[in-house]
C-alpha cells in the first residue's frame, strides 16, 4: 500500500499521469465539438488530437528537469524516452494509420460477389500528425506550469 502512496507523491509521475488524463479528456471534448457526438472510445483510444503519449513523456521530462536538474542521469533518461516516444508517435504509428486508411478504402471498393473481403475495420487512429504531437506537448507543458 505504501508503494502506491509513494508513487502518487512523486511530482513528476503525478504530472505525467495528469497530463495523459487531460489529453484524453481533450480528445473526447474535441470529438464532441467537431463531430457533434460523444464517442466513449476516445476516452482510452489511441491517436487523435492531442497526443496523450507526447503529453505524458514531455511533462515527465520537464518535471524531472525542474526537480532534479537537466544535468542528471534521470533527465537524460527522460529526454531519451520522450524523444523515442515522440518520434514513434509521428513516424511508425502515423504510417500505420495511413496504411489502415488505405486498407479500409480498398476493402470498401473491392467486393467479391457483392460482399466485402472482410467485415472487420482496421484501426486508423494509431499514430499522430506533427500537429497532434505538438498539442500533446502543449498539454504536458501546461500541466507542468500548473503543478510545478
Amino acid at each position: 500500500m505504501n508503494f502506491f502512496l509513494d508513487l502518487w507523491q512523486n511530482d513528476a509521475l503525478k504530472c505525467a499521469c495528469l497530463s495523459w488524463v487531460a489529453a484524453q479528456a481533450l480528445k473526447v471534448l474535441l470529438t464532441m465539438w467537431i463531430e457533434k457526438r460523444f464517442d466513449w472510445r476516445r476516452c482510452f483510444g489511441m491517436g487523435g488530437m492531442p497526443s496523450s503519449h507526447s503529453a505524458f513523456v514531455f511533462s515527465l521530462m520537464v518535471m524531472i528537469g525542474l526537480r532534479e536538474g537537466t544535468g542528471t542521469a534521470a533527465f537524460a533518461l527522460a529526454f531519451a524516452l520522450a524523444a523515442v516516444v515522440i518520434y514513434d508517435a509521428m513516424g511508425v504509428r502515423a504510417e500505420t494509420g495511413r496504411q489502415g486508411m488505405l486498407l479500409n478504402r480498398l476493402l470498401r471498393e473491392v467486393l467479391i460477389e457483392g460482399k466485402p473481403i472482410t467485415e472487420k475495420k482496421l484501426k486508423e487512429l494509431v499514430g499522430h500528425t506533427p500537429l497532434e504531437v505538438a498539442g500533446g506537448i502543449l498539454v504536458g507543458a501546461v500541466m507542468v506550469l500548473i503543478l510545478a
